[in-house]
């Protein structure tokens, strides 16, 4: 099959590559009728190259369409080869100065925040970096794709529009001035066939015949109607050329502008049908019949020409905009993304200030887009407006796409104008007019009613109403500010809302009785309404745009300027606050607990409109329409209304009301509710009179309002950056103008390793600290409000907390402040007062009573600012402190205010609020005296005055005497518990002293130095060893909390463990185990490829205990699995289990034992053998096992006595003695349990307790764990010998002990079999066979595995030869064998290695490397024996080195090793050197590790993260073509760029399917792994298929935050620490640990599937 496609191939390609680009385009520059000749070739060709059979092949198909049909054109336009042809163009065109570069999906994208005119407005990264804006305050993004780069966009930037790229280019001129004119007419002619041609075939609608002109001859195959649509071949084959064409096009006219304006000219020129027959009209048209791919290319070539050429932009945006209507309803009924649709252009357009101010006046654009809007919402109630019910998916889908255009509306009005003309007055008024013709279709929208005796069935659908509201808030907002902008269209728009909200409440009013109130000898008319039993509607934006134009009119000062013009007189105060003020109540009735019964529909509904994303136009304005109302009627009308509305009249226009009440032992919860009604109308008036930091209504401007915010947010607690981001409202540009003020009100305190930056409040500050902060909720307010008192005390102030000074009303508002000593206010305050001295605990409560004490004070700072405010012509009306002196009128006479203040100031039951009220009485003597001094008024005289200030002295004495009282009681308790504890001492001193000495003994670190020990030098080995006395290690078990001595036959205790596979040290990790069932391990490459590591937590159980609570776990999992099949953190089948004390994830224990080398007594070494005798020795032994063992595989059957006689055997050797174990049975089945479960993670194998590679791996997994302990030690320069973490001691001391015991339950013939083979690769036998040369094997884990092998051999060796002399001459032997080592691979050009005399050549060479030798060799082969036989001293500083040769008995001089066992070592350098792969690696021919192998790193971030965002945006998916991965990851281990999380790059894995990042740990960190997920700025955690988790990333923000998801976009740099935090979580083997603790305290990480990532 595949010859014959090729053979067919081939022959295809002949007739086409016969086609000469050149005849063609001469052939057409001759023609007469060029578009027939041009569509003959295309009819001709096109089938032939885009219809080959089932396979096309893309790339043969571009180099045919290239050759074939796109070289005639390009040979046509140029008038010569294009090769030369296009330069000749590009050197002759200016360069435009937009950069117009399309973004990619995932690339990074930054927008200024200072100069920027809106945040669509971006720079591409290249762009940036060479702009002016990196020094700014930017936000850095991701692209979603689609959009382009604004560089060199002047209308898009407040200041410095270029980068230095683009800044060159800024001539302006007609680009077609650069182009000759028979190339103008050649590129119009082939321009205008080719864009035509590609149109007509991108929107032809016939599946079976083509256009006209480019039928071929043959025709279609399908006779009869087949349901589905099957297109005939060549239409898709001139489609797929047609995509090309339009990419052709774009890529052509990128070589010169001259070339671009033409296609603009050609593409929205008018056809011969009129109205919408341009090209350009067309492709829009039909945008939603097009298929993606089809869309995609035609967008881009419109973003290339139209929108880079300013004039033709323009004309575009007029075609755009005359079509909107059309080109919106096809999105909103198509079904792809917004991306892929022609109607996301509206960005492109509608963002250029210019443009959109334009397309409002000439085209009516901000009517149409309203007009638009509304179409689509046509559900509607019978008074018209909007109504969302059975929101169906599909109308839910709908809607979001409907939404769109609200962007579209905001888009437009971005940019302020800054100078008006007429036509665009009159356009926006036009606007405003169908805005507020949307806004009455809301007004009122989604009523409720309460439901009383049953429960609501059925959660009426409220979101579609909020989701509209909160789109249109900004726009609301960006309304008033164009409206504030001109006097004129202020007074209109002015107008106009007033005349709609009064058409709104026409319709509302009907079938309301009126009613009279009366109190205080006020009274008023108004209607009975009662919120609880009719309908009330949250959404009000009518009235609230109304409020909003009213502060409008204040804040430009266009009330005072022209009065005449403004219909303030006409205005009903009643009828403006009515729904406002309903919409009031209903909250305080919800909090109040009157609406349960209707679900959490209101709930939500109540909580959205305080929230902050609505609240700025719906609660906000709500209390604004209530302060224009009392500022505009008599505050006592406007109380008497607003306490029926509350349906609170009655308790306060009845006098004893509250008495009687109380008698009636009325229903509790009604109490209840009243009392927390009228709490909340007093919090209500508070909120009227205090809330004066909107600009308009006090006289303040922006800043003070965002100061006023901060300020009480901080007060709750100090916060980080995000989080006062989120409490602020953003405008139309997502800014909060937090950070011009954030500095005068707060301190920033830098984070540590963890947690985030904050802000806390300047304690200056919190003078302006308002307890009934109206933007508090209910708990904030309790929050703040504990946390001042907290802060006052601790300042040693008293606890009040008074109302702040406020910012004078400006004067359209001025009046406001009346409410505070209207006589129903002050009736309204005695009444409550009157009831909390009466204290009948059932009808007040102290909220209220703190809200009361809360307006008296706001009362008497107004006064007390009137007065030091004082002009001399002005007399100050506010006279709030007369009024509340005078007692009532008769008949009832009750007490004055101020008296029952003074009351209340000594009630035993109002401890909490003494404070305050000290504070009300003494700021009112303070205005006494003022008003004296100002004598403007003479006050009558009353005794206030000195009851407080005698009182006051009288508190304080009284405290003092309770604190001293209480200090002496203290010391007399602690007194008396002294005495009793030297009592007990006394008594029982034997005890004392015995406990005293087990707890010296019984700490589980047996490392401690003996007393007589630690002041005299420590030696670990040879003729000096230091003999070090045995404690007694006593542990508890903490499972059963019993105590138990660690000894040889006692049950075994055991540590919890960890045992995993780790390439941490790794010199290369591309090596994998092919087949690890026959694996050799014997000897570790240097490379430590891949290490066996063992970690522990050092918890301590009985063996016994163990295995039962490891049985229950396993038990536990076994019926969890018939019940629910979820990932638990730990793998019980793989033997894992969690810690029981600290959850640490273990997988297997290992046992606790004592020193294996009992403490033996100092030998005289003057009879011991020296280096070459001993290895003599050895040697024999070695070769006496040899010939026995070949002895019993030759004749297991007979005589093996005759045999024995002829071996000479050395002296005292008894091979056939074998050595009895002294290990309790439960000790060696745990030495078996850890020694198994390390070869089978070591090897990843199955479990088998009789393989002879156990012992291997168990010394491996011992040398390795030394090894990166010693690493981690160089890295943070500290001491070898210094106190490691307990749990890492403890790990240590058990796993070096393990290790040394494990060879008494090891076969000992297999045991002593490795002995052989590794001392064979030092001092070679002719039985040694194939062994690694010296430069392949490492000599630590060499040394660690000779030194615990040795015992096996030595335990038959009765010659009385010590075993300590062999460690000491292993030792020497393998560290002359490392210096050798190092020798060969630092310095192979001054050391050739003759082999004639080595011994000469080596000493120079030792002699001159010294000083660079000395720190590694002595860094590196320490510890085993240490930890084996004794605890070094702690070493530092430079003394190190020969501190550490004393130790373990080398001389300081290493050459000297060389020199006192000359002889043998001649013989053994030359032995090693003399290898064929030692020759071949100084030949070089191969590779060799050199000393001293640098410690690993994780790879190096760049310090600016968008350089990361920048990397990944340009890695495209390794399997799929080219693709943009969608989540590039990256390995923090290695530096690869991976594709995570998604199909094309999953694999299989042990039978498995696994995402990119899972099959890569097990390449490169053998099951664990360390990611940065790049788009969502992530650390990523993985070990094995089913454990992961995510971690901090180390990049913060400037506020010390991380910004996981880029949602935020600040600049985030590299933190240094953090990182390191991370590379030492690697280096510790810690990943794992991490990921288990983050497991169990996230059950929601166990449900990812993380081998899909």
């Amino acid at each position: 099959m595949a010859s014959d496609l090729e053979t067919e191939v081939q022959a295809i390609d002949k007739s086409l590559l016969e086609c000469s680009a050149e005849e063609v385009a001469v052939k057409w520059l001759q023609a007469t009728d060029l578009p027939k000749e041009v569509y003959l070739h295309l009819a001709y060709y096109v089938p032939k190259i885009y219809c080959r059979g089932p396979n096309p092949a893309p790339q043969s198909e571009d180099m045919l369409a290239q050759h074939v049909l796109l070289g005639p054109m390009e040979w046509y336009l140029c008038g010569e080869d294009p090769a030369f042809g296009f330069p000749k163009l590009e050197q002759a065109n200016k360069p435009s100065h937009l950069c117009g570069r399309v973004f990619k999906v995932g690339e990074p994208t930054y927008s200024c925040r200072d100069c920027a005119v809106d945040p669509t407005c971006v720079l591409c990264m290249e762009c940036f970096l060479g702009s002016i804006h990196r020094e700014h305050r930017y936000r850095m993004t991701t692209s979603g794709g689609g959009g382009f780069c604004d560089c060199g966009d002047t209308e898009a930037w407040k200041e410095s529009p270029y980068c230095q790229k683009h800044e060159l280019n800024t001539a302006e001129t007609d680009p077609l001035v650069h182009l000759s004119e028979d190339m103008i007419a050649r590129a119009y002619n082939i321009f205008a066939i080719m864009f035509q041609y590609a149109v007509d075939i991108l929107t032809w609608e016939k599946e079976n015949e083509l256009p006209p002109g480019l039928e071929t001859v043959n025709t279609s195959r399908q006779t009869k109607p087949l349901k589905v649509q099957v297109m005939h071949s060549s239409i898709v084959a001139h489609q797929s050329f047609g995509l090309k064409l339009l990419t052709w096009l774009g890529n052509v006219i990128g070589y010169s502008d001259g070339l671009r304006r033409i296609l603009c000219q050609v593409g929205l020129q008018e056809g011969p049908d009129g109205e919408n027959s341009s090209l350009v009209d067309k492709l829009m048209l039909s945008d939603s019949k097009l298929w993606k791919g089809a869309r995609s290319v035609y967008h881009q070539l419109f973003m290339s020409s139209l929108l880079m050429d300013l004039k033709y932009k323009k004309l575009f945006a007029i075609r755009f905009t005359r079509n909107y209507e059309r080109l919106q309803s096809d999105y909103v009924k198509d079904d792809h993304d917004r991306e892929f649709s022609i109607a996301d252009l509206s960005v492109q357009i509608f963002t250029v200030p210019s443009l959109a101010r334009m397309l409002i006046t000439e085209e009516n654009l901000m009517t149409t887009i309203i007009k638009t809007f509304m179409d689509h919402l046509r559900h509607r109630d019978i008074q018209g407006r909007f109504q969302f019910e059975r929101y169906t998916a599909l109308q839910a889908f709908k809607f979001r796409r409907v939404q769109n255009l609200i962007l579209d509306l905001k888009y437009v009005l971005i940019s302020k104008p800054a100078d008006w003309t007429n036509d665009l007055r009159q356009k926006f008024l036009e606007g405003f007019d169908a805005f507020l013709e949307l806004l009455k279709c809301m007004q009122g929208m989604d009523p409720i009613t309460r439901q009383v005796g049953q429960h609501i069935e059925m959660e009426p659908e409220w979101e579609a109403a909020f989701t509209l509201q909160m789109k249109l808030t900004q726009v609301i907002s960006m309304m008033q500010d164009w409206c504030a902008l001109d006097e004129k269209v202020l007074i209109e728009a002015y107008k106009k809302c007033l005349t709609v909200l009064m058409q709104c409440h026409s319709g509302f009013t009907d079938g309301e009785q009126p009613i009279v109130l009366g109190i205080c000898g006020h009274s008023v008319e108004t209607i009975r309404y009662c919120v609880s039993q009719e309908k009330v509607s949250i959404h009000l934006p009518v009235s609230r745009l109304l409020a909003g134009l009213h502060v409008s009119l204040s804040k430009s000062e266009v009330a005072y300027k022209f009065p005449e013009f403004l219909p303030l007189s006409e205005l009903s105060p009643p009828l403006l606050i009515e729904h406002p003020l309903r919409c009031l109540v209903l909250c305080a009735q919800v909090h109040a607990g009157m609406w349960r019964r209707n679900g959490f529909s209101l709930v939500n509904q109540i909580y959205y409109y305080h929230n902050v994303k609505c609240r700025r136009e719906m609660f906000d304005k709500d209390i604004i329409m209530l302060q224009t109302g009392v500022s505009m009627m008599d505050p006592n009308h406007f109380l008497m209304i607003m306490l029926s509305r509350f349906e609170l009249y009655q308790i306060f226009s009845t006098p004893d009301y509250g008495k009687r009440f109380n008698t009636e032992n009325t229903n509790k919860d009604v109490v209840q509710q009243n009392n927390t009604l009228i709490e909340e109308m007093l919090y209500l008036i508070i909120m009227i009179v205090g809330e004066r930091f909107s600009p308009g209504v006090g006289q303040v401007n922006a800043t003070d309002e965002i100061k006023r915010e901060i300020i009480h947010q901080l007060s709750i607690r100090p916060m980080a950056h995000s989080e006062l981001v989120k409490a602020l409202p953003e405008d139309e540009n997502k800014e909060t103008g937090m950070e011009s003020v954030i500095e005068a009100v707060a301190c920033f305190k830098k984070p540590g390793l963890t947690g985030r930056g904050l802000y806390e409040l300047k304690p200056e500050c919190t003078k302006d600290f308002n307890l009934y902060f109206y933007h508090f909720s209910r708990a904030e307010q309790s929050k703040a409000e504990e946390a001042q008192r907290k802060l006052k005390r601790q300042n040693r102030e008293d606890t009040a907390l008074p109302p702040p000074v406020l910012p004078p009303l400006s004067p359209l508002f001025a009046s406001l402040i009346n409410i505070l000593q209207s006589d129903v206010m002050l009736c309204i305050m005695g009444i409550i007062l009157q009831w909390a001295v009466e204290h009948n605990s059932y009808a007040w409560s102290e909220s209220m009573l703190q809200r009361v004490l809360h307006l008296i004070g706001m009362a008497l700072q107004e006064e007390k600012q009137h007065l030091e405010n004082l002009s001399e012509e002005n007399v100050v009306t506010f006279t709030f402190t007369q009024k509340i002196s005078r007692p009532g009128e008769a008949p009832s006479n009750s007490p004055s205010i101020l008296a029952m203040l003074e009351t209340l100031q000594n009630a035993p039951h109002l401890e909490v609020h003494k404070d305050m009220i000290r504070w009300i009485l003494k700021t009112f003597n303070a205005i006494k005296k003022l008003r004296e001094s100002s004598s403007t008024s003479p006050v009558p005289e009353t005794e206030g005055n000195i009851i407080e200030e005698g009182s006051r002295d009288k508190d304080k004495a009284e405290r003092k005497r309770k604190a001293e009282i209480a200090r002496l009681r203290r010391e007399k308790i602690m007194a008396q518990m002294s005495e009793m504890q030297r009592h007990f001492i006394d008594e029982n001193k034997e005890l004392f002293q015995q406990t005293l000495e087990e707890l010296a003994t019984s700490t589980s670190r047996v490392l401690d130095n003996s007393p007589t020990v630690s002041d005299t030098k420590l030696t670990a080995l040879g003729p000096k060893q230091t003999k070090v006395t045995e404690r007694r290690q006593v542990v508890t078990c903490i499972l059963c909390q019993e105590e138990q001595e660690v000894k040889v036959d006692s049950r075994a205790m055991v540590l919890a463990a960890f045992v995993q596979r780790s390439t941490v040290l790794s010199k290369n990790r591309n090596k994998v185990i092919q087949d690890p069932e026959k694996y050799d391990p014997l000897f570790m490459h240097p490379e430590l490829s891949c290490g066996t590591h063992t970690g522990s937590c050092g918890h301590i159980m009985h063996a016994h205990c163990w295995q039962r609570y490891f049985d229950a776990v396993q038990a536990k999992e076994q019926r969890r699995q018939q019940r629910l099949r979820v990932h638990t953190s730990y793998d019980v089948e793989n033997g894992e289990f969690l810690c029981p004390l600290c959850e640490c994830l273990s997988n297997t224990v290992i046992p606790l034992l004592p020193p294996p080398r009992g403490s033996f007594n100092r030998l005289d070494f003057s009879d011991q053998p020296n280096l070459a005798q001993w290895i003599r020795t050895i040697s024999q032994q070695i070769k006496a096992l040899y010939i026995l063992r070949d002895e019993e595989t030759a004749n297991n059957s007979c005589g093996n006595s005759e045999k024995m006689d002829e071996l000479q055997l050395p002296k005292g050797f008894r091979p056939d003695f074998q050595p009895k174990s002294l290990y309790s049975e439960s000790i060696k089945e745990m030495l078996t349990t850890f020694g198994t479960a390390t070869y089978k993670i070591g090897l990843k194998v199955h479990p088998n307790e009789e393989d002879p590679r156990v012992p291997i791996m168990c010394w491996g997994s011992c040398a390795y764990t030394i090894q990166t302990i010693e690493r981690i030690l160089a890295d943070e320069d500290k001491p070898l010998f210094g106190h490691l973490p307990c749990r890492q001691d403890d790990c240590l001391t058990s796993l070096t002990r393990f290790a040394a015991a494990h060879w008494t339950i090891s076969p000992l013939s297999s045991v002593q079999g490795h002995f052989c083979r590794l001392f064979a690769s030092l001092v070679p036998n002719e039985k040694s066979g194939n062994l690694p040369c010296i430069l392949d094997i490492d000599m630590f884990h060499l040394l660690v595995s000779l030194v615990l092998s040795f015992p096996a051999i030595y335990c038959q060796d009765f010659s009385g030869v010590s075993l300590g002399t062999g460690d000491l001459h292993i030792f020497h032997l393998v560290t002359m064998a490392h210096i050798v080592q190092i020798l060969l691979t630092s310095s192979t050009e001054e050391n050739g290695m003759d082999q004639e005399n080595p011994n000469g050549e080596e000493e120079v060479a030792v002699l001159t490397l010294y000083k660079f030798l000395c720190q590694h060799t002595g860094r590196y082969t320490y510890i085993t024996i240490v930890s084996l036989l004794l605890p070094p001293p702690i070493l530092t500083g430079a003394s190190q080195f020969k501190h550490l040769c004393s130790y373990l008995s080398l001389p300081n001089n290493l050459i000297c090793l060389f020199q006192e066992n000359g002889k043998i070592m001649n013989t053994l350098v030359e032995s090693w050197c003399s290898d064929n792969e030692v020759k071949r690696y100084l030949e070089g021919k191969r590779q060799a590790i050199s000393y001293a192998r640098d410690s690993n790193k994780l790879i190096d971030l760049p310090d600016d993260y968008s350089c990361l965002i920048n990397q990944a945006s340009n890695f495209s998916c390794p399997k799929s073509g080219g693709d943009k991965s969608r989540a590039p990851t990256l390995c923090l281990v290695c530096g690869t760029m991976l594709c995570s999380q998604s199909y094309c790059c999953q694999t299989e894995l042990e039978g498995e399917d696994v995402g990119a990042c899972t099959a890569h740990t097990y390449v490169c960190g053998s099951g664990v792994g360390i990611f940065l997920r790049v788009r969502e700025c992530q650390v990523l955690f993985l070990a094995g298929k089913t454990k992961g988790c995510f971690y901090a990333p180390p990049y913060l923000d400037d506020y010390g935050e991380t910004d996981q998801g880029l949602r935020r976009g600040n600049p985030l740099h590299l933190c240094k620490e953090r990182f390191k935090k991370i590379q030492k979580l690697w280096q510790q083997h810690s990943i794992t640990e991490e990921i288990g603790h983050a497991q169990e305290a996230n059950q929601t990480l166990v449900g990812i599937d993380w081998q899909h990532l």
